[in-house]
């Protein structure tokens, strides 16, 4: 069954996006300049809200917009219908999956307290809505560096970092572009998406939802792995057992700073603050905690203090007995998006090939991109897997499975490999050899910093 819906596509999918894609197109050129294709564009989408509760807001924006007035008001009404129609799309392919996987889902109830970083939000409103105007292609240094002051001000607000590191992200990635009409190929989906995001949560009010305690038993299925030249994340998919005797499916990450020259397994020295959490992810085990903040949307957010190393716990044998038994968290509003799916499965019985897996009559693609340097999984380990437990991602107009571990047979043994299994060093001698290496580096740049910090 699973595979008769990884190979279908839910009813009005391609049109939702078609509409998202037309958005997204006026802002490669610009608000300021809208022809009359991309105005019809805008008008298309305003016709498909017009039975939502954004109905009125959004046509009275476009309109406004294709006659040449651009508010930050008319601006919100944009990405909130984008948002829509994202996050429709991405509930109508959750749904799909949760259904061939048998996955309970608990609805989504959280109470919002709203976040009150004050007036600094004004300014990324601006910042955004000179992006708007200019569109990509009129994105130069000028206007790239223009976020500097509102994100330098957004830091020093602790209820404002999560929009002030996206700004700066966004920020950093189109000055490395500038000037962008030189560009051959733009990202379109990924800026319009950080736009939009960045836009909705810099209205003034935008709701945050509160976490709380949690406690029971952590056993970890597998980890992602996060690194860019700048930082390094881990981010584990687990199963809690709750002392009630409920199975929930929670995430939990931890990230460190680091500089480009650090990749590859010694990355995972820099994560040297988290012991308890390396060592369940090298040695498989189980982790009890307490007290630790599980928020809505089912991110755990770990603290080493709160937890404690428990027995060794197999993640197939885990995933096995329980994961088809566990309650998948809904995603919380802004994070409704297709590309935000990463759903664990185990895959067994199902043949691999190069690049694929057999589901029985259809297949469904190894996304081998994701296959992270700080891990010994290869592509030649996940083509001769007997099972594979992974993350089933959207990507690209199709579904493919990110593989976290594998079982296979290798010189006629039977292995199982993991991305975390060098948590705690590289296991394999070659890749033991150049981790010390480059190890050494790591502690020089520890202690040239610990030096600057001490003057």
């Amino acid at each position: 069954m699973l595979g008769d819906v990884l190979r279908s596509r839910p009813a009005g999918l391609a049109e939702a996006l078609a509409l998202v894609d037309g958005l997204d197109d006026a802002l490669v050129h610009g608000l300021a300049r809208l022809d009359e294709v991309r105005a019809a564009a805008l008008e298309a989408l305003a016709a498909a809200c017009s039975a939502t509760p954004l109905g009125d807001r959004v046509a009275e924006a476009i309109g406004k917009i294709v006659a040449g007035t651009v508010t930050d008001e008319h601006l919100a009404a944009l990405a909130g219908a984008r948002a829509a129609l994202l996050g429709a799309a991405h509930d109508a392919l959750l749904a799909e999956v949760d259904g061939a996987l048998g996955r309970a889902r608990e609805p989504w109830s959280a109470a919002a307290v709203p976040a009150d970083p004050g007036h600094l939000l004004a300014g990324a409103r601006s910042w955004l809505r000179e992006l708007a105007l200019a569109g990509w292609r009129g994105v130069d240094h000028e206007v790239a560096a223009g976020a500097a002051p509102t994100v330098q001000a957004l830091v020093a607000a602790p209820a404002a970092r999560r929009l002030a590191v996206l700004l700066d992200g966004f920020a950093a990635e189109l000055r490395a572009a500038a000037p962008v009409a030189t560009l051959e190929r733009i990202p379109v989906r990924r800026w319009a998406d950080l736009w939009s995001r960045a836009l909705l949560l810099s209205q003034d009010g935008c709701p945050a939802y509160p976490a709380a305690p949690a406690r029971g038993r952590l056993l970890i299925l597998g980890v992602d792995l996060h690194e860019h030249p700048t930082v390094f994340r881990a981010q584990a998919h687990a199963l809690l057992e709750t002392p009630g005797g409920g199975v929930r499916l929670v995430r939990t990450s931890v990230a460190a700073a680091k500089v480009d020259t650090i990749s590859g397994p010694s990355a995972w020295r820099m994560l040297a603050a988290f012991p308890i959490l390396r060592t369940a992810l090298a040695e498989r085990r189980a982790v009890e905690v307490s007290g630790m903040a599980l928020t809505p949307g089912g991110d755990l957010i770990w603290e080493e203090s709160r937890a404690t190393a428990g027995e060794p716990a197999d993640p197939f044998a885990t995933a096995r007995v329980r994961l088809g038994a566990a309650t998948a968290a809904a995603a919380p509003p802004l994070d409704r998006h297709p590309a935000a799916l990463a759903e664990p499965v185990l895959l067994e019985g199902c043949p691999a090939g190069a690049a694929s897996f057999d589901l029985g009559g259809s297949t469904v693609a190894v996304d081998l991109d994701r296959l992270p340097a700080a891990g010994p999984l290869t592509p030649a380990l996940v083509a001769a897997s007997t099972a594979c437990l992974g993350l089933l991602r959207w990507d690209a107009g199709r579904w493919a499975v990110q593989p976290l571990a594998v079982q296979a047979v290798v010189r006629k043994k039977p292995v199982a490999v993991h991305t975390g299994d060098w948590a705690l060093g590289p296991t394999e001698a070659r890749a033991a050899k150049a981790e010390a290496a480059a190890g050494t580096a790591v502690d020089v740049l520890r202690e040239r910093a610990g030096r600057l910090l001490r003057k």
